[in-house]
């Protein structure tokens, strides 16, 4: 009893302490909450001030890899137009230099061979001025070198020898090469964003810039000599020229390529190495037909160099359409059945050119060949997609690269086979080139097949 009521003394005379104390702490909680609750109104009339100088930091920024404005989408694009022309000029300005009133083919394959040369230093030039002098830079310099060329071409009387000339179309294939490769950099941020409408649009631009080219040689063949042509295909590089300038710059895209083990792997895998060998094949088998076909028609049938060249501007409105309805009938039409139809196309297409025909039979001839070429390759990239996860327009401009050097390869091997064998055999190498496009895309829908298990 007696501890108990110790420890009930010490109690009560421990309480007066602890309210003193409490008491004593009150204002010093008081003051912390008003603190605390200070600190927070600040910070909320703060957050304003924070929001504007982020998106005033955020408009500072320069324009990253990763945003293309509108305008800057557009003329990117649109420059494939301009590298369709300079890609087809040639084939399609022969018989403007004379060419379909004589048999001088191995000079014409060597025209073919020095505008593939300068394809081949551009591209390797390109990849040194794109990093240091930046995309708005190259696309100017590609478009000033194709209006120079052009100007320089019209220049040459005649008779004129033909080193000039190739020095002229080396330029030709420089400013081409520069230009497309610069734009496959450009249009970057939009493939990331939607890939099958850029590369959709891309084919569309390129393929119009190879009708332009044709329909104005042979609507301007009859009326103006060729040197006030090759003045008025100059005036389209040259407003591309005055567009580059007056345009904002385009950033060169810092999206990640994939590390050198794991590009090396890609291309040593089956899919790669397949599909570089179609597009090499399947690039020369369209411009052989692209390079040749307007000689071919006048020594071969009679025509006029300007029904030739009408011909060669209709191939190339069947390739443009070909491409837009194959992609719609991916999706509605089996695979096999279509590659079977284009294989077909393309095979009899060749061997009814190849044959003694009428003008009329050979415009049937021409677009059972464009229309045949024009599946092939949205085929077989839908059917290895899954290949390339570390895809990127400027890192896979290389493997295009390679598929534009066999397409001007095969002109050049064409005028070789047409200096011994006469003009009668460039049909057969796209004849051949169809039948090793048909077993390659078989090849790669079968590796298709066996890595997606």
């Amino acid at each position: 009893m007696g501890r108990r009521k110790n420890r009930k003394a010490k109690l009560e005379n421990a309480r007066p302490v602890v309210a003193e104390t409490a008491v004593e702490l009150a204002p010093v909680a008081v003051a912390v909450a008003a603190v605390a609750v200070a600190e927070e109104r600040v910070v909320e009339s703060l957050e304003p001030v924070r929001v504007v100088a982020a998106a005033r930091r955020e408009a500072d920024r320069p324009v990253t890899e990763g945003v293309l404005n509108a305008a800057s989408s557009r003329r990117a694009l649109g420059g494939f137009f301009l590298s369709g022309l300079l890609f087809s000029f040639l084939g399609s300005f022969l018989p403007a230099w004379g060419y379909h009133l004589h048999s001088d083919y191995l000079t014409v394959g060597l025209y073919f061979l020095f505008l593939n040369f300068g394809v081949y230093v551009a591209f390797h030039l390109t990849q040194l001025l794109l990093p240091r002098r930046g995309i708005r830079f190259v696309l100017a310099l590609g478009s000033a070198m194709a209006v120079g060329s052009l100007i320089y071409l019209a220049t040459l009387s005649v008779p004129v020898p033909p080193s000039l000339r190739m020095a002229g179309l080396f330029v030709v294939g420089m400013s081409a090469a520069m230009v497309n490769t610069a734009i496959f950099h450009a249009i970057t941020p939009m493939y990331e964003h939607d890939p099958a409408a850029t590369i959709n649009l891309a084919g569309v631009f390129f393929g119009l810039g190879c009708v332009a080219t044709s329909g104005v040689i042979a609507a301007a063949f009859t009326t103006y000599t060729a040197s006030a042509i090759l003045l008025i295909i100059a005036c389209i590089p040259l407003f591309y020229l005055l567009s580059w300038l007056r345009a904002a710059p385009i950033a060169l895209a810092r999206t990640e390529f994939p590390s050198l083990r794991v590009a090396l792997k890609d291309f040593r895998s089956p899919g790669a190495v397949l599909f570089t060998l179609l597009l090499f094949f399947q690039f020369g088998n369209e411009w052989a037909i692209a390079g040749w076909l307007p000689l071919f028609v006048v020594q071969r049938l009679g025509a006029s160099p300007a029904t030739g060249i009408g011909l060669l501007c209709w191939y190339f409105l069947a390739l443009l359409v070909g491409r837009i309805v194959a992609q719609a009938l991916l999706r509605r039409m089996k695979h096999s059945r279509l590659l079977l139809f284009s294989v077909l196309a393309a095979f009899f297409g060749c061997l009814r050119l190849s044959l003694r025909e009428t003008i009329e039979g050979a415009f049937v001839a021409v677009l059972l060949l464009g229309a045949g070429f024009a599946a092939i390759y949205p085929l077989t990239a839908e059917s290895i997609e899954h290949r390339f996860q570390s895809y990127h327009p400027g890192f896979y401009n290389g493997i295009f690269s390679l598929g534009l050097t066999g397409a001007l390869l095969a002109p050049t091997v064409l005028g070789v086979a047409a200096q011994y064998w006469g003009i009668g055999s460039v049909m057969w190498l796209p004849l051949v080139g169809s039948v090793a496009v048909f077993v390659l895309v078989l090849a790669i829908w079968l590796e298709a097949r066996l890595t997606r298990r």
